[in-house]
């Protein structure tokens, strides 16, 4: 883990998720994390731990309590002044503004900077204490991407969500579409469980400021249960910058498998249709 420990630093460069005797929590300005012995720490705004929960995947307790998660991609300032892509984070919030979780990816330097939005990625997801509870990765494809040829399966972008590290709880998979961009989310067994279906047109400029909605139905199409929505992030972010604001809806008493595999799904929105929309000024299907 040491190696990889710049992938979990803020902006600020402090360190998300491990004991430092005075760290600052990321997006909450100068808000101290009081930390206590090695291994353990209280952070001030972030949402506590609840007791663990039989047959729950640890980590996973927080998603009990929320049907809705507020995802907050940093502005990385390297990306904003060069145009060199780097490597994604995001903050996990609910809707009081306590800190769940936080995202990093991992990915190649050559991918990001060739395949851009089509590259291949790891997000590993980790709790207020730097564990890592949730696992969100996507294989590359070198002709995946086109709405148009997404029923092969060598052509549909697709991810899998591990929780713990190593164990399937979900998957999602692109669907082949016409125009409106269409998402198949899945059990561990491959089981559909929801349809997700975006709009014709996803644009964000000045003059549409609207969100964003990908909404989320039960599997014959039917019920709406939910929404992935990105948000207007301010004309300066918007026009500057790829990091995007997202929100993600679901039933309170959803299996939490369900809710994470759906927070993957929001991760392979952004890339598929956000990433990089302002240096390309074009969509993924």
């Amino acid at each position: 883990m040491e190696e990889n420990r710049d992938r979990y630093k803020t902006n600020d460069g402090e360190m998300y998720g491990y004991t430092n005797p005075q760290m600052v929590q990321p997006g909450f300005g100068n808000t101290p994390i009081v930390t206590d012995q090695p291994g353990t720490q209280l952070q001030m705004n972030s949402m506590p731990r609840p007791p663990g929960i039989p047959g729950i995947p640890p980590g996973l307790e927080y998603l009990t309590q929320v049907d809705q998660l507020l995802v907050h991609q940093q502005v990385e300032l390297l990306e904003a002044l060069t145009g060199f892509q780097c490597e994604n984070k995001y903050q996990i919030r609910n809707t009081l503004g306590q800190q769940v979780y936080f995202a990093a990816e991992e990915s190649g330097v050559c991918q990001r900077m060739f395949c851009a939005a089509t590259r291949g990625f790891t997000i590993h997801v980790v709790d207020n204490l730097g564990q890592e509870v949730m696992r969100v990765t996507r294989q590359f494809k070198c002709c995946a991407g086109c709405c148009w040829c997404a029923n092969c399966t060598c052509c549909a972008m697709e991810i899998e969500v591990q929780s713990p590290v190593g164990q399937p709880i979900g998957h999602v998979r692109q669907l082949q579409s016409c125009l409106k961009p269409r998402y198949s989310v899945m059990s561990a067994d491959m089981q559909e469980i929801f349809y997700v279906e975006g709009p014709v047109c996803g644009c964000q400029e000045i003059c549409c400021t609207q969100d964003v909605n990908f909404n989320v139905f039960s599997h014959d199409r039917v019920n709406k249960i939910g929404k992935m929505a990105k948000q207007w992030s301010g004309l300066a972010r918007e026009m500057f910058t790829n990091a995007n604001n997202f929100s993600v809806s679901f039933p309170l008493d959803l299996d939490v498998r369900m809710k994470a595999t759906l927070l993957g799904t929001l991760f392979l929105v952004d890339y598929m249709h956000f990433e990089n929309y302002h240096k390309n000024n074009s969509h993924h299907g």
